[in-house]
């Protein structure tokens, strides 16, 4: 099955009085580029997370982003009385002495941002709490895997259209193929009765036989068409045939640019261009494929 290396994919999970989220963010890349986000408190998480974004998506630049909020409104923050009673006699005293008035709500503010008087108490990670970023994470790899099973889907239409299209600019080029050797034929004649020479006509005609052959594309075309079949084979069979895909397009190119190179024919070498046009684009979609 073809698959993009673009996607997207988040995954949520509940433990106690938290929920925890992953989210997964895929561009194409040669090998798998990970980055993983992960609250300092859930590092011990992290291994894990990577393992499984690794296993499940193989290649691509991905960016793993770990999260959580509490689902409920109790709080581990505590008031030290006696600290913020310390602090408003001291506070009071203070003003007093200066002879300034502080009003209550200015006090509190202040009381409030002095040290020790609001502490939080450090919990425990939870075995639950790991399980659930690991429940999350693999949610995410599916949603994500999905994503690119859909764009992979559109992308092998793209090319495999694309294929086509060449084969179809190959089969177009044969009718200008055989009327070229004519032309060839009788612009060497033309010049050589300019030049007014005498010329052995079975040497001649030797020569043109031997100057022709290497114009002959029938080995490109023979290669060019084992090579379009080849990519559809491998794209119908293969579960993740990217860089074997960007492979065969590189020899598909070598095949268009000798029929090019040996063209010498207007209407050919058109149709090579438009056959080079078609493998580019080809060449920038296969680069997406896992």
């Amino acid at each position: 099955m073809i698959k993009s290396m673009t996607g997207f994919g988040k995954g949520e999970a509940l433990c106690k009085d938290k929920k925890f989220r992953v989210e997964l963010r895929s561009l194409n890349s040669k090998q798998l580029d990970l980055s993983v986000k992960i609250p300092s408190k859930y590092r011990a998480a992290e291994a894990e997370v990577r393992a499984i974004v690794t296993r499940e998506l193989q290649r691509g630049k991905v960016d793993c982003f770990v999260s959580y909020e509490d689902v409920v409104t109790d709080t581990s923050a505590h008031i030290n009385s006696a600290m913020f009673k310390t602090y408003a006699e001291e506070l009071r005293k203070v003003c007093q002495e200066n002879s300034m008035s502080v009003a209550d709500d200015t006090l509190l503010r202040t009381i409030i941002r002095m040290p020790d008087v609001v502490t939080s108490e450090e919990q425990e990670v939870s075995d639950e709490e790991l399980r659930a970023i690991v429940e999350a994470t693999i949610q995410a790899c599916q949603q994500l895997d999905a994503f690119r099973v859909q764009e992979g889907a559109i992308l092998i239409n793209d090319l495999l259209r694309r294929i086509d299209l060449i084969e179809q600019y190959r089969h177009e080029v044969e009718p200008f193929e055989t009327s070229r050797v004519d032309v060839i034929k009788n612009r060497i004649r033309e010049n050589i009765q300019k030049l007014s020479i005498d010329v052995d006509s079975n040497r001649l005609e030797q020569e043109m036989i031997f100057y022709i052959e290497k114009l002959d594309i029938t080995e490109e075309k023979v290669r060019l068409d084992n090579h379009c079949n080849y990519f559809r084979e491998v794209a119908a069979s293969e579960d993740a045939p990217g860089r074997k895909l960007g492979f065969i397009a590189q020899e598909l190119g070598r095949e268009i640019n000798t029929m090019g190179s040996k063209s010498n024919e207007a209407n050919m070498q058109r149709l090579v261009v438009m056959m080079k046009d078609e493998l580019e684009k080809i060449k920038e979609q296969v680069l997406n494929i896992l």
